[in-house]
């Protein structure tokens, strides 16, 4: 059934010509592996370097071809550049280390029984909103059919029981194995559902570390197609701990814009590159501020810093969320704006995200 509903979208696509290139999207080769779960597709189109103007037609083509065939509900289709990563010679010197090329230094892939692949949302510093992204991410990407965890790997300051409104009720234990809570469709598990939510976590390193890695293995998430890891801000042993020890399939970098936190930012993306954990990309979060009363915009922390280091780096930018009261009324709330406004323009720009992530996590299986 899968295949002949591919077929059907392939046989769709291929109608699609490329304006100043012999040939169609699918005859190019420009059509990445197509994912339908439930009547949501999900797929990418790379737009290729010869191609000069806007690609936004035929990508809003190809969505309405493929939401008029029967059976499917939603397309979902990410544009990509057809950019190769850049060389040792050609990144830049913050980028060059004397590292030799080997073998991949990431634990086995799938090491984690039923998970699919494991997400960390992480950043160099606290206070950028990480975990408010990581829960509407998680939240974005079960919108696209996918089955997702989330896991609040943050020990001294767990935030996921508040942002995901779970924080009522005792965890259950079956077959000496956790059970996570469900919250908003998808599983959670956080240390801040075994303590007080006023107690601090006053643990050294080891303990740190060893929770960890009961919470990745010890709770039964069942079948996942993504775990996603609110990951501790920072670089220290829990960080190294686990981008070592857990089978990250790729990492997602979340900074404001201004230059103090891209300080930061910058050394916790050079952490995941020196232990081989693939870059998804860098987020801009609070990139600016829309005044509900008069509508001028603000760049309180600056603005398009992320992207521009992310160009710089040589790595994906995934997107800007902007500082607005309606995301952290709903984060407070514990009903993340994903869920709060599902149509809403914010949560238009998660999902955005999430579909890059997506179509990054599957082409890299």
């Amino acid at each position: 059934m899968a295949d002949l509903i591919t077929d059907r979208i392939l046989g769709e696509l291929s109608q699609i010509a490329v304006e100043g290139l012999n040939g169609d999207l699918v005859s190019l080769g420009l059509v990445s592996e197509i994912t339908e779960t439930e009547g949501k597709v999900i797929f990418s189109i790379t737009v290729p370097d010869a191609f000069r103007g806007n690609f936004d037609p035929i990508r809003d083509d190809a969505q309405a071809r493929v939401e008029a065939l029967d059976g499917i509900e939603t397309a979902l289709i990410v544009l990509t550049a057809a950019v190769d990563a850049p060389t040792a010679a050609e990144q830049p010197p913050q980028l060059k280390t004397s590292k030799p090329v080997g073998r991949d230094m990431r634990p086995m892939a799938g090491a984690i029984p039923g998970i699919g692949a494991v997400l960390a949302v992480a950043s160099g510093k606290g206070g950028v909103g990480k975990s408010t992204t990581s829960a509407n991410i998680a939240l974005a990407l079960a919108s696209l059919g996918l089955r997702v965890g989330l896991l609040d790997a943050d020990i001294y300051g767990p935030s996921m029981p508040r942002l995901m409104g779970a924080s009522e009720g005792q965890l259950d234990i079956v077959g000496e194995k956790i059970m996570p809570k469900i919250a908003h469709g998808i599983k959670v598990m956080s240390m801040g559902f075994m303590m007080e939510e006023d107690n601090p976590v006053i643990w050294r390193g080891p303990m740190i570390v060893s929770a960890l890695m009961q919470m990745v293995n010890e709770v039964n998430w069942g079948t996942l197609d993504v775990l996603v890891l609110d990951m501790p801000p920072g670089t220290g042993d829990a960080q190294l701990t686990m981008a070592q020890q857990v089978p990250l399939a790729g990492a997602v970098i979340v900074s404001t814009p201004q230059d103090l936190a891209l300080i930061d930012a910058r050394k916790g993306l050079k952490m995941f590159q020196n232990v081989d954990v693939p870059i998804l990309g860098i987020i801009e979060n609070m990139s600016n501020f829309i005044c509900p009363h008069c509508g001028e915009t603000s760049d309180i922390f600056g603005h398009g810093g992320a992207k521009d280091e992310a160009i710089k780096l040589g790595v994906p930018f995934l997107g800007a969320i902007p500082l607005h009261m309606d995301i952290r009324k709903h984060s407070d709330e514990g009903n993340p704006t994903v869920v709060a406004d599902p149509n809403g323009p914010h949560t238009k720009i998660y999902k955005a995200i999430a579909l890059n992530i997506a179509t990054q996590l599957r082409d890299d299986e």
